[in-house]
Order: C-alpha cells, then structure tokens, then sequence
C-alpha cells in the first residue's frame, strides 16, 4: 500500500502598507525602495478614505487623544495601499519603516522611512501592520476581495464563495447563454 502525501504548502508572509495623503506623490519612490528591499507588491490600490472608514480601520485606536487628529489626516487625501509579501515580510516591514514617531525615526533610525517622509509623530508618512493579526485584519479591511492565507474552510469559504465568487459565476454564465 502506498501513502501518498500532499504537496508541501508554501506560505509567504503578508503585509499591508499605506502611503499616507501627504507623501503619496512619492510613490514611485517608495514603491522602488520596496522592491529593492526584496518584497513582492501583491496587489495597489489608489483611493480616498472617508472620516468613518479611517475611524473604523483605526479602531483599536478609538478613544486615544490622537484619534480626531489620526483620522482627520488620514481622510485628507488620496492615499496608496499595498499588499506586501516576503519572508518573514510583517517584521521586515516593520523595521524599513522604523519608529513610529518620525522625530524618533530621524534621530535613531536616520535611513528609515519614517525619518526619509516622515514629519513628526502624527504625519510618519507610512503604516504598517504591528502583527500578524493586524495585517490579516488590515489587508481584509483595505482589499475585501483578497483570499487571505491561509485559505478559509468551512463558513468562512462558503461566505467567500456566496459574497465574491457566486455573483461572478452568475453573471458570466447568464451572459454566455444569452450570447449563445
């Protein structure tokens, strides 16, 4: 009797990453530092955030004294998101963009992006997921059509399925009998 095995699951780290409103005319150049830094751009999105959706993608900061000013920022203007991928790609990430406050950023970590774009503890020019949680969260929030790994069982593939993939099957058989 012979056992076979299923093929090794390969699984490669996720991120999400914001240029935020006042630096998105750098995006060029961020997206080239990111590329040379050995990440894989997934998947880009251009849009304008609105005060609500800032409030609910910024949740866990809700009832900070930042909060107001954190999404007033980020719902000032057009900003990019980018799904990033590589080893170990949240913790990589993390350390290109460098603390947080970009006063701090300039002082003790002069090459990050933070310290590059970055103004003052507010407007850092960049976000970045803090966990692996955040970043499966964040990635859900700003890419709703996106499979997150690892790939959903159960409910959670059905309502994939019924939400994203029933509708498109629908509507490209409809009009396929209908062009018969």
């Amino acid at each position: 009797m012979e056992i076979s095995m299923p093929p090794p699951q390969i699984y490669v780290e996720k991120t999400l990453a914001i240029i935020k409103p006042d630096i998105v005319d750098k995006e060029e150049e961020i997206q080239d530092i990111i590329l040379r830094s050995g990440f894989t751009i997934i998947q880009r999105r251009k849009l304008h955030l609105s005060p609500e959706q800032c409030s609910n993608f910024y949740v866990e900061q809700y009832g900070k004294m930042f909060f107001p000013n954190l999404t007033a920022y980020m719902s000032s203007g057009p900003l990019v998101t980018m799904i990033l991928a590589r080893h170990k790609a949240i913790s990589y990430w993390k350390e290109l963009l460098g603390p947080s406050n970009s006063l701090v950023a300039k002082e003790t970590h002069p090459d990050s992006l933070r310290a590059i774009y970055g103004t003052d503890d507010l407007r850092n020019g960049l976000h970045g997921s803090y966990d692996f949680a955040a970043a499966e969260r964040e990635v859900r929030f700003m890419f709703p059509e996106v499979i997150v790994e690892p790939i959903p069982v159960g409910q959670a593939a059905k309502d994939y399925l019924n939400l994203y993939v029933t509708p498109t099957l629908l509507k490209g058989l409809t009009e396929l009998c209908l062009a018969s």
